[in-house]
């Protein structure tokens, strides 16, 4: 990551690490004090600038209308899956990193790059 340093996180995305990294006590992966540090350095990381804090594009809201539309009934994506995906369009990421499959699915769809 350190390669990339023009990483976007957008309070959305920001959201969905928080719940993805408690997510993993929820289900006995890890525990809470390796959730705590997950966290503990993504926010170093962001503070540090290697993550950008992004402001959420109002403008995404429509995107994921819009999406939801096109892509629902072929994919089944979630209104969050299309949310995400929708930030990353307005914000003009160049790259898209999910370990979601509906996600990444619908990403290569409207032409985001996926790829590591």
């Amino acid at each position: 990551m350190a390669a990339r340093p023009n990483l976007l996180v957008s309070p959305f995305s920001r959201a969905e690490y928080a719940n993805a990294i408690y997510q993993q006590v929820y289900r006995r992966r890890i525990n809470e004090i390796d959730a705590k540090r997950a966290w503990e350095n993504f926010e170093s990381d962001c503070r540090s600038g290697l993550m950008q804090r992004a402001v959420f594009p109002e403008a995404a809201w429509n995107r994921t209308v819009d999406l939801a539309h096109r892509f629902t009934p072929v994919l089944g994506v979630r209104t969050l899956d299309s949310l995400h995906v929708a930030c990353a369009l307005e914000l003009r990421a160049e790259k898209f990193w999910t370990f979601d499959e509906r996600q990444t699915r619908l990403a290569e769809m409207v032409g985001l790059d996926t790829t590591a």
